[in-house]
């Protein structure tokens, strides 16, 4: 009796599930007073608009939008499916903090959901915002870090990081609207925007419709800044400008891959210093090397807009002492080759790419371009390639960025001690399942690696050495060295070394389209087969769903405290700089 009535309680709830609209902001969106964003209504079937009804705060939505939505009598989906109809009204405003109780019937179906509106300090708290984001930054890469660069004797590290001394003060929270699982779109949108949307979806609500450029729009700080003042904004990254995390400064589409209209958004919000990789998407399509598919060539369009132009180290030196407040800087026609590679081993594509900048160098230029400004700026800066390593499991290539990220903490903090009106923010956007394990020892006896590896006491400690004081191990490939181990990945074959030749490969895929263990690793002497426990179309490690750090310091940073959504970050960086403030 006990299992029918739950099953009549489900299939009671299923139906309901069925027959529930679906509304745009979704429930508990918090939403920036006099922020635009677009507001939409989903039925689960056809419905004549004269059975519409919909209300906020018992108000109907025309009255307090000011504007009447578009009735979408039959919405369609892939092969021209009817999904049902819809309500569609871009770029709405709530100009009055509170809260806001949507409702909507539309005959059966009924939708309710509730949505805070803010307001912001009617002041800015502070003139310049540093957000510095380590992709994929989790705690065993800053521990890595801080071991591989400083060293440790008897148990105490032998120096610090530079984003050791900035407080950490929140954990965040990184699901998608859709999953407990996430990507770097969804994370970095909703830090940027302050709406959690779905995996892949940049500066929008993911809706049920195949098109990637017409979901709900919400705002994004890049707009927000260019809306309420005069403020500066600066991108600068290890991976192309395009990718998910700059994108998330500027961009709508709820497919991160489109990379070419991403650029147009780019171009339309005009970020006043701009430095990366992705070239590739600048070009016109008749340009070898180009991955448009149109004629538009935004290298001419930025220079046209008044932007200098730098395409390696020199010129981006020459740039920086020019009197060009605005700069666009693209070193690569994709990523910028890892830290490791570009400035010790010589390997990927630096042969092809010799003068690559790095972060620091790049993040040193946009603080001083930016700080010309007296009405202040916002900076991204993001060591892209922590994450980037930390998918082929290649953790050696994934501390050295983590060092290059940090490095480019120290000159932030350096800008802010010289400038104290200025909030830093030190984050990740996700983790990954990684732990540091012990040590592997090349001098314990044998040929079998995996009895190399040192745990508890045997463990010791490595040694890595920095003779040259410069914050990078001289070596890598040290006899005595750091086992990092990650909780999730593809089969491959684990060979306790670094990959000196190239970054990890550890999965390829066979004739049944199937990831399986890369043999190229397999006659490795010592190597051992790992079996993987990901499903065999995933050829690397995946994100973890762990919280993240994040460490403030400056004018604002009382704002962040305890746990937090990533949604919520944005909350105290409007704070922060007043964009919400009802007094503009």
């Amino acid at each position: 009796m006990r299992k029918l009535l739950l099953s009549m309680v489900s299939a009671t709830a299923l139906a309901g599930a069925a027959n529930a609209a679906t509304v745009y902001p979704l429930d508990r969106a918090t939403v920036l007073v006099g922020s635009p964003f677009d507001f939409k209504v989903e039925f689960s079937k056809v419905v004549k608009p004269e059975d519409v009804k919909v209300t906020i705060n018992g108000e109907s939505y025309d009255a307090v939008f000011g504007k009447a939505a578009d009735f979408v009598a039959e919405e369609k989906g892939a092969e021209d499916k009817v999904l049902g109809s819809a309500l569609i009204l871009r770029g709405v405003k709530l100009a009055k903090p509170g809260q806001y109780k949507v409702e909507v019937a539309a005959g059966d179906e009924k939708k309710s959901v509730n949505w805070d509106v803010y307001a912001t300090s009617a002041a800015p708290k502070a003139k310049n915002i540093i957000f510095l984001l380590g992709d994929g930054l989790s705690v065993a890469h800053r521990t890595g870090a801080r071991i591989m660069s400083k060293g440790m004797t008897e148990g105490k590290a032998n120096g610090r990081l530079a984003m050791d001394d900035v407080p950490p003060v929140a954990f965040i929270g990184t699901s998608s609207t859709s999953a407990i699982a996430t990507d770097s779109a969804n994370t970095m949108s909703a830090y940027m925007t302050g709406h959690k949307s779905a995996v892949n979806a940049l500066g929008v609500y993911a809706d049920r419709t195949p098109a990637s450029l017409d979901d709900p729009k919400v705002e994004t700080i890049g707009e927000a800044l260019r809306r309420t003042g005069k403020k500066s904004l600066g991108i600068v990254t290890t991976a192309e400008v395009e990718d998910a995390t700059p994108a998330a400064l500027v961009s709508h589409t709820r497919k991160r891959g489109d990379k070419a209209e991403i650029v147009g958004m780019m171009y339309d919000v005009k970020p006043d210093v701009l430095l990366g990789g992705g070239s590739a998407y600048f070009l016109a399509k008749s340009v070898p090397g180009s991955k448009r598919k149109d004629d538009k060539d935004y290298i001419a369009l930025f220079k046209d807009a008044g932007y200098a132009v730098a395409t390696d180290k020199n010129e981006l030196a020459t740039a920086a002492g020019s009197n060009q407040d605005k700069l666009l800087g693209l070193f690569h026609t994709g990523n910028l080759d890892v830290t490791l590679d570009r400035e010790f081993l010589k390997k990927g594509t630096v042969g092809k790419f010799p003068n690559q900048p790095g972060l620091v160098d790049m993040t040193k230029v946009a603080l001083d371009k930016l700080s010309k400004n007296p009405e202040g700026f916002f900076l991204m800066v993001e060591g892209a390639s922590i994450d980037k390593m930390s998918h082929p499991l290649d953790w050696d290539r994934a501390l050295v960025d983590t060092i290059e990220f940090d490095k480019a903490v120290a000159v932030a903090r350096e800008f802010q001690a010289k400038n104290p009106d200025t909030l830093i923010v030190v984050t990740g956007d996700h983790t990954h399942g990684v732990s540091i394990i012990g040590t592997v020892d090349d001098n314990k006896p044998g040929t079998e690696m995996r009895e190399k590896v040192g745990t508890y006491a045997a463990a010791g400690f490595p040694n890595y050495e920095d003779k040259d004081g410069d914050g990078y191990p001289d070596r890598v490939d040290v006899s005595r060295r750091l086992f990092l181990a990650a909780n999730n990945g593809p089969d491959h074959y684990e060979t306790f070394r670094p990959k000196l030749d190239g970054p990890f490969v550890p999965a390829i895929q066979n004739e049944k389209k199937e990831y399986v263990a890369n043999e190229a690793y397999k006659d490795v002497p010592g190597a051992v087969f790992v079996q993987g426990n990901l499903p065999k179309d995933e050829d690397s490690g995946v994100h973890a769903v762990d919280d993240v750090v994040l460490q403030a310091a400056g004018p604002g940073a009382e704002g962040f405290r305890g746990y937090m959504e990533q949604s919520d970050v944005y909350h105290v960086l409007a704070d922060t700089f007043a964009l919400g403030s009802t007094k503009m």
